[in-house]
């Protein structure tokens, strides 16, 4: 009896109970110099690589807000910000606190009008100019890694 419990917990109670996964915007900058296409990566609070991103904003739409968040966090301008998705990620966002909790980070293609050196975040986080084979190497989510392939 405790199988056929745990199976039906798992099978059709638990989706009822589960929160969907918290919603992250991110942009994925791109610009075109003589070596070639090159996208942007900045470190997380952590040290790891990864596309400027952050929530959604209120009064934005969500190609507005990843716009925003590359700007904050990489000192991006666009020229143009993709009105639709290019796909998303899953992955875990992790406190300080050391709470954890489900993402999924919808990413938006920008292209880069200019980059300025000062910008919001300039203090606290290092930024790279890479060939997207490069990024893919360089970031730790595997569906991330496949955006940054196939782009």
């Amino acid at each position: 009896m405790t199988s056929m419990i745990r199976s039906f917990w798992s099978g059709a109670l638990r989706p009822m109970f589960q929160r969907p996964p918290a919603l992250q915007l991110a942009a994925l900058c791109h610009r075109t110099t003589e070596a070639g296409k090159e996208v942007l990566l900045v470190t997380s609070s952590s040290g790891r690589w990864i596309l400027p991103k952050g929530w959604p904003i209120d009064g934005m739409t969500a190609a507005e807000a990843a716009a925003q968040e590359a700007w904050e966090e990489g000192g991006v301008k666009a020229s143009k910000v993709a009105k639709s998705s290019l796909g998303s990620f899953f992955s875990r966002k992790t406190y300080t606190s050391g709470r954890s909790e489900p993402c999924e980070t919808m990413v938006f293609k920008l292209k880069v009008a200019d980059v300025a050196n000062d910008y919001p975040e300039a203090d606290r986080r290092d930024r790279i100019w890479v060939s997207p084979e490069k990024a893919a190497e360089m970031v730790d989510n595997s569906q991330l890694k496949s955006l940054l392939t196939n782009f």
